[in-house]
């Protein structure tokens, strides 16, 4: 196998399997169940220095094998290594990293810890429920825009930006349903793209591993 996928059961960890499905790059999944401290063992340490999940080793790196943390990170060096799902130069490619960069630096860290507040939380904190659910919406907002415009985050063509997404968009149909459920379902442009996401044969199987 070329890949080693470092993974779990997340939308983060859904991100890169779902690439790889998308690439046609042979993979094999090492799980990290994160729920029993995994993450936290020296090996995974050495592979992902923030004791997260997803993390990949690639053993057959430029340069001997390459260990690479950071789901963004992740996606744009397959990007480049197969020549998939990023433009190469221009336009296209920008768009594609902004957008990529709008959901590891917005989407993700948001919705996470509206989870958090919302759902896992044992005690409520009442303000922080209400500052990550008006966060989400805004994001739920400037997504639902973009998609109005075009037919995917980066234009017309599908790229490693609506991978990075997706995951967590059907997060908040699923999982975030009690928080975000009414929100999104006066968000038809975005549930357009979700079906269309959807839909992919690969995007199905990425979505189930681990």
């Amino acid at each position: 196998m070329t890949i080693e996928l470092h993974t779990w059961n997340t939308p983060n960890g859904r991100k890169i399997s779902v690439a790889l499905e998308e690439m046609g790059l042979p993979y094999k999944v090492v799980p990290v169940n994160i729920g029993k401290g995994e993450q936290m063992a020296p090996s995974f340490l050495a592979i992902s220095p923030n004791n997260k999940i997803p993390a990949i080793v690639d053993t057959e790196g430029p340069e001997g094998p390459l260990p690479i943390f950071e789901s963004g990170a992740i996606l744009t060096y397959l990007a480049e290594k197969t020549g998939q799902l990023l433009a190469p130069r221009g336009a296209a490619r920008y768009r594609a990293l902004e957008w990529l960069n709008w959901q590891v630096s917005g989407q993700g860290p948001m919705f996470g810890q509206l989870g958090f507040f919302a759902l896992r939380a044992s005690e409520k904190a009442p303000l922080a429920i209400e500052r990550f659910t008006e966060e989400a919406e805004r994001l739920l907002n400037v997504m639902e825009r973009r998609l109005g415009e075009a037919a995917y985050l980066a234009g017309e063509d599908y790229s490693i930006a609506d991978i990075a997404v997706y995951p967590w968009a059907i997060a908040a149909t699923t999982y975030l349903a009690p928080a975000l459920g009414e929100i999104v379902a006066q968000k038809p442009d975005f549930q357009r793209w979700l079906k269309r996401i959807g839909e992919r044969p690969a995007v199905r199987r990425g979505m189930a591993i681990p």
